[in-house]
């Protein structure tokens, strides 16, 4: 059986590119490499680690995801290249370590790419494509091609470039709705002609990439699935440029729940129980968790399989059919995707083994330094909680392993309020040089005078954009996560903690932010450093 018939969906995962282009959504490489490596668990095919020739940044962070994760059995690793050499040539040599690496190579073939951004021909761009992906096969055997904006493309043309593409060595070529302006139907008619024209079709995997603007890209991505296409390009979460990207959890839990009706199309049996994807379903939850605390994007309630409403029943009539059989109103079991109750039989007398063989069941896999950090938040949240829950337990770790500069560090937060009272904060943090400094001041509420008083100490201009807090459990002894969004002239910046008070979770969250901004900042003045005396020597 070749490839493009194979019997099961490809999950491209491209969270760590173009789900990072969220605005944001920025990651350091730490952060990369710790989404990756839950990508790894999530058991997904490929992940698309970065853009290396984008940034200095993003070459590290695709090499260390290479070396780490791209193991023997693991996923493919993969890297984004415009059809330019030194583009492929850095994302060779990014992916170098890697067991399974993949470049993955595109150009515009829409008239109005090709008139206003390329300003080429399509002569010149079919002899591109043609050529740019035989200089990748040049590196490495696996080699994915995408027309951007293929949507919009001329389908005689778009057929040409596919065909030649694939001649040259591209053994997945990938179909992009760059805009998200298709329909369901419409991006099925667009593969399916795509199926019936080009000559070579079936010598690849035909996969998919859209986007959200019209909220269609789910639906447009199983539409595809029944014409032809096995590989679906997603993100967690959603994330992505301007409206986002198809989301992956939607995707694999659709083939999932209702594989019956998809498995024809995939030359199955009706009745066949067997998975459409290789997807680890119970690493789902925790997954877009740990991508919404590290990006600071958070899941809004009412979203499909991951938000906090996804298996809530308010409804009374409703709430008598769960009573009596849960699948009257739910389609799925929560625990498919990781969603449990589950308590930590841990108390505040446990040790470090017991916590340790916890935190491995769970997935994480923390360096002894982050395990020490961990394992004392846990013993001070054992200390006022009756009952620790595997949530908490989560929220207090990736709140404790998060890669964020500690430029200043916050030593001391005091906060008095009241509705006959003046909200005044005190803080104390310690600066860069390790210089203590403390201040005051008063605001409308407690929040907004901690923020206050730490501007006083940092004095780094910024713009909140954004302050959230969600309750990790039930109940008034619960953790509190506070997520904050920084703007700096056209940057977004955002920072993240958890605690089960929510006055220093706000002023740590803050803090966390400002580090962010603040090293962006200092990496930016030691960049313009380096110039002015490269062009004054």
């Amino acid at each position: 059986m070749n490839a493009s018939n194979a019997d099961r969906i490809l999950i491209f995962d491209t969270t760590l590119r173009d789900g990072e282009q969220c605005p944001g959504a920025t990651l350091n490489v730490d952060e990369k490499l710790t989404i990756a490596r839950q990508l790894a668990r999530l058991n997904v095919d490929v992940i698309e680690a970065g853009f290396a020739f984008a940034s200095p940044g993003d070459f590290e962070a695709v090499q260390k995801i290479a070396q780490a994760v791209g193991t023997a059995d693991g996923p493919t690793i993969c890297s984004l290249a415009r059809a330019i050499k030194d583009d492929i040539k850095a994302a060779a040599e990014a992916l170098k370590p890697a067991a399974k690496p993949r470049i993955h190579t595109f150009i515009s073939t829409s008239d109005i790419h090709l008139e206003y951004q390329l300003k080429k021909t399509r002569s010149e761009v079919l002899a591109i494509a043609e050529e740019m992906v035989a200089y990748a096969k040049s590196f490495v055997d696996d080699v994915e091609f995408s027309p951007m904006d293929a949507a919009r493309s001329d389908p005689a043309f778009l057929y040409q470039v596919l065909e030649h593409a694939i001649a040259a060595g591209a053994k997945t070529i990938n179909i992009p709705d760059t805009v998200g302006y298709m329909t369901p139907e419409e991006f099925g008619n667009l593969i399916r002609g795509i199926k019936e024209n080009v000559r070579n079709v079936d010598d690849a995997i035909i996969s998919v990439h859209g986007h959200n603007d019209l909220g269609l890209a789910v639906a447009c991505f199983l539409e595809a699935v029944k014409h032809g296409a096995r590989q679906l390009e997603c993100t967690i979460n959603g994330i992505g440029e301007r409206a986002g990207n198809a989301s992956l959890e939607e995707l694999v839990m659709a083939l999932h729940v209702r594989r019956q009706y998809f498995n024809p199309f995939l030359g199955r049996p009706v009745e066949s129980e067997t998975p459409l994807t290789n997807i680890n379903t119970q690493e789902i939850y925790k997954t877009s968790r740990m991508v919404s605390n590290l990006t600071g994007m958070l899941v809004q309630p009412n979203k499909a399989i991951v938000g906090a409403n996804a298996f809530a029943h308010e409804s009374g009539i409703h709430q008598d059919g769960m009573l009596k059989n849960k699948q009257t109103y739910e389609i799925m079991d929560a625990k498919t995707i990781g969603l449990t109750d589950t308590l930590l039989v841990l108390g505040k007398h446990s040790g470090r083994n017991a916590f340790r063989t916890r935190l491995k069941e769970l997935g994480f896999e923390l360096t002894e330094q982050e395990l020490n950090k961990a394992f004392v938040r846990f013993k001070e949240l054992a200390d006022k909680k009756k009952e620790v829950t595997d949530r908490d337990l989560e929220a207090i770790v990736n709140d404790e392993v998060q890669q964020v500069p500690e430029l200043f560090k916050l030593e001391l937060v005091q906060v008095s309020c009241g509705n006959q009272a003046c909200p005044t904060a005190t803080v104390k943090l310690t600066n860069p040089e390790g210089e203590e400094l403390m201040d005051a001041a008063t605001g409308t509420g407690p929040v907004d005078a901690i923020y206050k008083a730490i501007n006083r100490v940092v004095n780094v201009p910024n713009q909140l954009i954004e302050f959230s807090v969600q309750s990790v459990t039930a109940g008034i002894d619960a953790i509190g996560e506070v997520t904050i969004r920084l703007k700096y002239g056209d940057r977004v910046f955002s920072g993240h903690s958890a605690n089960t008070d929510i006055i220093v979770a706000s002023a740590q969250a803050y803090v966390n932010a400002l580090n962010r901004l603040y090293a962006a900042l200092q990496t930016a003045e030691n960049k313009q450093v380096v110039t002015s005396q490269v062009a004054n020597p």
